[in-house]
């Protein structure tokens, strides 16, 4: 087991444990920053070989490569996708164009472009949304605090965006235990055979995205 899956999993098992331990007790306001600087041990890091995977600090706010107001946003997807990219909404279990679906090839954001996930890492988990044991490269994606709901969550997101993605979990298969529960409305299937879905690009303003390797993020401010 590698460092990137070591460490994923050590943030999503401490971050679990505090999310249980603050779904049932009252007067848990130091559980979620305490999670965060156990896990992050320090600044936000970079991925480089087996890094550790990134969790961002939910303190500050971070300068994506791919900055578009929501009405830019909202010309630019389709309903659905802004529904869940933009405003995290999580479709309907057994209702996404991916669940079920095993053509080989990678699967792009469908905010950004770049490609995410492969075929080959992608399982039957029978929850009802797509679901890999790993992204295509560690810096594909971040991972991010959510205690949106009654639990503590690490929510996925895309590098090169921001743009919510889906969720990561430590009930996955072999060979690294790991599931992350992806969106179909937050992806862009292209089958392998098929050059990279050009109009995705287009409007990014980056001439070439890189297939392996995520962005430098800036942070912009500190709530």
């Amino acid at each position: 087991m590698n460092g990137y899956i070591r460490g994923l999993m050590f943030v999503v098992l401490v971050v679990g444990f505090f999310g249980l331990v603050q779904a049932f007790s009252s007067g848990a306001g130091e559980g979620p920053s305490a999670v965060v600087h156990e896990a992050e041990a320090g600044p936000v890091p970079r991925y480089n070989g087996e890094a550790e995977p990134i969790l961002l600090d939910e303190q500050t706010e971070y300068e994506f490569p791919i900055r578009l107001t929501e009405q830019q946003w909202r010309e630019r997807l389709q309903a659905d996708q802004f529904a869940t990219l933009i405003q995290h909404r999580t479709e309907r279990a057994f209702t996404g164009r991916y669940d079920g679906h095993w053509r080989p090839g990678i699967y792009y954001s469908a905010a950004s472009g770049q490609p995410l996930f492969r075929s080959e890492d992608k399982y039957e988990s029978g929850t009802g949304w797509p679901s890999y044991v790993r992204p295509i490269s560690p810096d594909a994606v971040y991972h991010r605090i959510d205690s949106s709901l009654w639990t503590t969550r690490i929510e996925v997101i895309d590098s090169f965006s921001g743009a919510h993605l889906g969720h990561v979990f430590t009930d996955g298969p072999e060979p690294t235990g790991l599931r992350y529960c992806m969106n179909s409305a937050a992806l862009v299937f292209v089958p392998y055979a098929d050059n990279p879905p050009e109009n995705l690009y287009d409007w990014t303003g980056i001439a070439e995205l890189p297939a392996y390797g995520g962005p430098d993020l800036r942070p912009v401010a500190s709530r």
